[in-house]
């Protein structure tokens, strides 16, 4: 559908999930360079300008390299949620929690902490009658040398998603569930007051709040297509996001390490993004 729709002069705004693998993934690209129409992706979680404050004050030293990171997408479905016909199937939603949970925390990481390297990572079917999973973790290795957790369930009562990140003069932690604002962040600086009493300052000087609203990626698309400029949820950082993915599905079900750029035409994992693998089941 994007493809057509580029094919007949138009920019496409897609949710997420932007596409179903890798090679879907060259097809739009290709699509876009020759049409010179772009296809985005809905992340909206990059678009609040809390993270844009706070990728201003990283970008500029002032929090020291990035070192530790948490991302959990800690939700719960119950069986009622998973009995809609497509839900559940490879198929038709594609996988779990990792695809349809998690997704955007991942990509929110992603868009704080820039690129990936590598990736290690586990999948399970708990408690949920699907065939795609309903659990999983993974440890990925960042190209600036920070490393980081992934927890992405439907197995949480009490819901959360939850992003930490430890650089070197602050802990910067934010929690919420849907969407947030600026005041779902919580600011831990490593020095003492008053060492610190700048870098706080430099903390709490937020500017206008916008949410991680649908409403501010359209703002931004909108002014993106005036301009003609790529948006930012297409090209190379749409791939970044999905290949992360596609590569945490590998790893999980082969049991080795996945290099990103490594998962390339002929790879089962480059057509379909959980490959030919299944994820384990827990013994009833």
């Amino acid at each position: 559908m994007s493809i057509a729709a580029m094919e007949a002069g138009a920019w496409v705004l897609c949710e997420k999930p932007f596409c179903a693998s890798l090679a879907e993934l060259d097809m739009i690209e290709a699509a876009e360079r020759r049409t010179g129409k772009f296809a985005s992706c809905v992340f909206q979680m990059r678009f609040a300008s809390s993270t844009a404050h706070l990728r201003s004050l990283a970008d500029q030293g002032l929090l020291g390299r990035p070192l530790v990171a948490v991302c959990n997408t800690v939700w719960f479905r119950d069986a009622a949620y998973y009995a809609v016909p497509w839900r559940g199937k490879w198929a038709t939603e594609l996988g779990g929690p990792t695809m349809g949970l998690g997704i955007h925390a991942m990509d929110h990481l992603l868009h704080l902490l820039g690129d990936w390297a590598e990736i290690r990572a586990m999948a399970a079917t708990l408690d949920r009658a699907i065939e795609v999973e309903d659990v999983s973790m993974a440890l990925i290795q960042f190209a600036n040398g920070a490393q980081a957790s992934i927890v992405n369930s439907a197995l949480s009562p009490r819901q959360e998603t939850y992003i930490r990140l430890d650089y070197q003069r602050a802990t910067v932690e934010l929690t919420h569930l849907y969407s947030y604002n600026r005041d779902n962040w919580r600011f831990t600086p490593a020095a003492p007051a008053p060492e610190s009493d700048a870098l706080t300052q430099a903390w709490q000087n937020f500017p206008a709040d916008v949410g991680s609203t649908h409403a501010a990626q359209l703002e931004t698309l909108v002014s993106d297509m005036d301009d003609n400029r790529r948006p930012l949820l297409s090209g190379p950082e749409a791939r970044r996001t999905l290949e992360l993915l596609t590569s945490l599905y590998k790893s999980a079900f082969t049991g080795q390490p996945v290099k990103r750029g490594s998962i390339l035409a002929g790879d089962p994992y480059y057509n379909s993004l959980h490959g030919d693998g299944t994820p384990r089941r827990a013994a009833k």
